[in-house]
């Protein structure tokens, strides 16, 4: 396929660095992509449901999911498409979880290629294959916070396992609203950083 008539320049380094990423596992070509989508993927959730921290969480989920399985992204659509379709339906089976309905099912949005994605939100029950998705998305999570220092290790499983606030979580441990909020904030980013390069061990 020639994929310079069909693609734009944008893409076409999209795709070099995918390439590099899968084939050579570079850890630059991981950092780019994330630094190019990481603020448009974050945006685009929180569009979706309204907060900024579940935003963030959905963010990495996200990111990690698609790095995971970037060996099965093909050449047929731009990655723009692919990665906001991957950070979407994390956010749909999110706000199914729970009921969440801050996005009417008539919504679309637009990737940064123009594309529509279209929002379906119907039933709030799980069925099996969306209990399996939760499921891996769990151990995702669960395998990244391993890679965090001590101290980060415990806010982030409040977080993420035990869905608390920042205010519960200040409460349970004790601790400043304003400390809780700067030491998730870096976990956060501690995260991103494991998944640029550490990814071949996700």
């Amino acid at each position: 396929m020639d994929y310079k008539k069909k693609f734009s320049k944008k893409a076409l380094n999209d795709f070099r660095l995918i390439d590099l990423a899968i084939n050579e596992n570079d850890q630059k070509a991981y950092s780019e992509i994330m630094k190019s989508y990481k603020n448009s993927i974050y945006f685009t959730i929180l569009k979706m449901i309204k907060n900024k921290d579940d935003a963030e969480d959905l963010t990495i989920e996200a990111f990690s999911k698609a790095f995971k399985n970037l060996h099965k992204f093909k050449k047929e659509f731009t990655f723009s498409t692919w990665l906001f379709r991957i950070a979407t339906n994390n956010t749909i089976d999110f706000i199914r979880k729970k009921k969440l309905y801050t996005t009417s099912i008539h919504t679309s949005l637009k990737d940064e290629a123009g594309q529509n994605i279209e929002l379906d939100i119907k039933d709030t029950n799980l069925d099996p294959n969306e209990i399996t998705i939760k499921n891996e998305k769990i151990t995702i999570v669960r395998q990244l916070v391993n890679k965090l220092p001590k101290k980060y290790q415990n806010l982030v499983k409040l977080r993420y396992f035990e869905e608390l606030s920042y205010k519960e979580i200040a409460k349970k441990t004790n601790s400043p609203l304003g400390t809780i909020k700067a030491q998730l904030f870096r976990a956060r980013d501690l995260l991103f950083e494991i998944m640029k390069n550490k990814k071949s061990q996700i």
